[in-house]
Order: structure tokens, then sequence, then C-alpha cells
């Protein structure tokens, strides 16, 4: 029987939505049979917004000041905010933007200690973390850098769709000098790694999207697909990795080919998380690939126009929270198959890439 993990869960900017969604999805107190949620944060802020939401009972909590005297049973708080701590709800502020970083480097300590198993961050705003001296343009960078892996990988995950990004929050402008074969490659060994060892697929199938519109039109609208993605794909296949495309973005999605594949592997930001968020905002989790640690957050930002109203939806803080008690569940089966030298007997039937086409 798999162990019942310590989920730790960052509150993000309390002037959001963050703790709406967290206390929403902890009401269920069969969460509790799964596991043990230990929020990041203040018991003054969580005592806040409960009282703003309609319909919850009461919730047990345990307010601690540190994860090593977690309660099994309650929902825990740690209590790492100042006791004067000021809630503005639908203001970005920089009190609200230390006390975010507060919360996520707290529980990063914590779960690099071993006091909690995994971590689910709830969202921050990012142009006010900045002006408060982050340096991160996002937790993506943030825990990259602070695990030290040369490459992480956002995926945006749901039971019918996984999107990966190449470029992620970076400038428009600037993602076609950032496009290369070589990443491309990389960002699909890490991707064809995760969907093994984190999601169980044992050949995963990956499309590579292009980059112009009609993938360039045969080089009328750009030549990127035909002088990198393309290359790319075929040198992954002589690699192994089953990639295949590259596909124009607008019929792939349109026509539900995505359905076809365990995951897509998109060229910039918003190219991958606009359908991805059309199709599944409501039930949606960021997930970090490539990171020792498991993390994972909603798909949704600090929606401030709705903070302190009762308004916002808990189920993609629900899934989050599911996600990441999966896969390191997941993880950890792998790693046992691995340790032990197992093996699994695949079909004698090849399977064949059908990439090295552009398709529009």
């Amino acid at each position: 029987m798999a162990k019942k993990l310590v989920v730790g869960i960052t509150q993000g900017d309390g002037n959001g939505i963050g703790y709406e969604v967290i206390i929403k999805a902890l009401a269920d107190e069969r969460i509790l049979d799964m596991c043990t949620p230990v929020i990041y944060g203040s018991s003054k802020i969580f005592g806040f917004y409960k009282k703003q939401i309609h319909n919850i009972d009461q919730i047990n909590t345990h307010v601690i000041t540190s994860a090593k005297d977690v309660h099994q049973k309650r929902v825990n708080i740690v209590n790492c905010l100042p006791e004067n701590v000021f809630v503005e709800p639908g203001q970005p502020t920089p009190e609200s933007a230390k006390a975010a970083m507060t919360s996520l480097e707290r529980a990063v300590q914590d779960i690099k200690d071993g006091y909690i198993d995994v971590l689910v961050t709830a969202p921050f705003n990012k142009r006010a973390m900045a002006s408060e001296g982050f340096g991160y343009t996002g937790h993506t960078e943030y825990l990259e850098k602070e695990f030290g892996v040369d490459e992480v990988a956002m995926i945006m995950v749901c039971d019918r769709l996984k999107v990966g990004v190449l470029t992620g929050h970076i400038s428009l402008k600037d993602v076609c000098g950032s496009i290369t074969q070589e990443k491309i490659m990389s960002k699909l060994r890490l991707m064809k790694a995760s969907l093994r060892r984190d999601f169980g697929v044992d050949q995963p199938k990956i499309a590579v999207l292009g980059l112009n519109p009609h993938c360039g039109d045969g080089g009328l609208l750009g030549d990127e697909e035909q002088q990198i993605i393309l290359p790319a794909v075929k040198a992954a296949n002589e690699e192994g990795i089953l990639a295949f495309g590259p596909y124009s973005p607008d019929g792939f999605f349109g026509l539900g080919n995505y359905s076809k594949f365990d995951a897509v592997l998109a060229m910039y930001h918003d190219q991958g998380l606009t359908p991805f968020k059309a199709l599944a905002f409501e039930d949606g989790v960021n997930f970090t690939a490539g990171l020792p640690i498991v993390r994972t957050s909603p798909d949704h930002g600090t929606a401030y126009e709705m903070a302190g109203r009762d308004l916002a939806d808990p189920r993609s803080m629900i899934a989050s929270i599911y996600t990441a008690i999966d896969i390191y569940n997941r993880r950890a089966d792998y790693d046992d198959l691995v340790e032990n030298r197992m093996t699994i007997k695949m079909p004698d039937t090849e399977i064949k890439p059908r990439g090295g086409r552009i398709i529009e």
C-alpha cells in the first residue's frame, strides 16, 4: 500500500484566490485519508478567507511553526508570515509578494529536508514578485535553480491531454531566436523520460508543433519548420524517440488529433497553453518535469477580480493535489523496477514514427 504523503501547499499571493481554492479543495475530509496537507502561510489569512466562503463545514486545522510537527488527520498550517500580516483581496501589493516568496522559500527548504513529500504551489503575481526582487519569471525557473538541474519542462496535464512548451516565460519577440534543433531534442528527451517515469507510458508518442502559420507553407511564411524542427524530429527518431510532425497547431487541435498522442511539444507558451486551457481549464494542472521532487500547481493565475468573493473554482487545485500524489507513487514504482533491474517484455511489433514530414 502506498504511504500517506505529506503534501506541502504554498499560499501564493494572499490577495488572490489562492486561499479560497486551497480551503475549498481541503474542505472534503476524505482528502485527509489520502494525504496530510501542510499549508505554508498564515492561519490568520486562512481564517479570513474561510469566513468568506459559504457552505464550508468546520475544517480541523493544526497550527504549527514547523512541518516536523504535522498532525496526520488535520489540515496543517505552518505559520511562516508575520503576525500583523495584512490582507487586501484583489490588490497586488509589495507585502503580498513578499509573503508569497516567504511561503515558497519555506516550503522548498522543507521538501529538501524531507519534511514534506510533494509540493503544490498556489499562484502568485509575477510582476509584483519581480518588483520585490524575486529574480525569476515564475515558479518553474525558481525551482530549476533551487534544485540545480540543467533543464526542466513545463507540462500542462489533464486526463486527456499533456502539453509541454519548448520556450517558456520569454517575450514572443525572442521565441524564434531561441528555437534550435538541440533544444527541441533535449526537450523531447526530457518529456520522454517524464512520460515513462511520472506517467507510466512505456513508449510515449510525442507530437511536435510547427512555429509559423501553416507550418511555414513550404517556406513562404517562414523556414524554421524545414531548417530546424523537421531535422530535430528526424534526429529524435534516430535516438528511438517516437516524435512526429511538425504539425500546424490550428488543425492539430481543431481536428482533435492530440488524442492520438501521449503528449504534445509546443514551440512557445501561448501556442500550447491557449488550446490546453480552452479544452481543460477547470481541471488542468501545471507540472514541472525534470525536477528531483514533484511539483504541481493549478493552471490559473491569481484572479484578483474574484478574490474574497467566493467565486473561485477549486477543481484545478484539487487536480493538482491528486496529480502530485499520483506522480510521486508512479516514480516510486518505476524506480523500484529500475533498482531491481526488472524488465517488461513488450510485443515484438515495432512502433515506427510517422514523422519526417511537415503536416499542415
